[in-house]
């Protein structure tokens, strides 16, 4: 028997999920390190480029993990 090795991700950029805010805003992560907060989706984008990271597809798992919501998520659901 075979045993075939499961790969598990880790990307390299995580957003996480909403928190209030005047505005709302996300907790982003680089590499394990919290290094910000994010409004938009142009901050996400502005962040990774900053640590010289390309992101050429915003739902690719393998290079961002969104946390409680995806991309379009920046308000705050009750």
């Amino acid at each position: 028997m075979t045993e075939v090795g499961l790969h598990i991700s880790r990307p390299r950029i995580l957003v996480l999920g909403v928190q209030p805010g005047n505005p709302p805003f996300r907790v982003m992560e680089i590499d394990g390190e919290v290094v910000g907060e994010a409004r938009t989706i142009t901050d996400v984008l502005e962040a990774a480029a900053a640590f010289g990271i390309r992101v050429h597809d915003l739902d690719d798992p393998d290079v961002v993990r969104w946390v409680g919501g995806d991309k379009f998520t920046w308000t705050v659901h009750h």
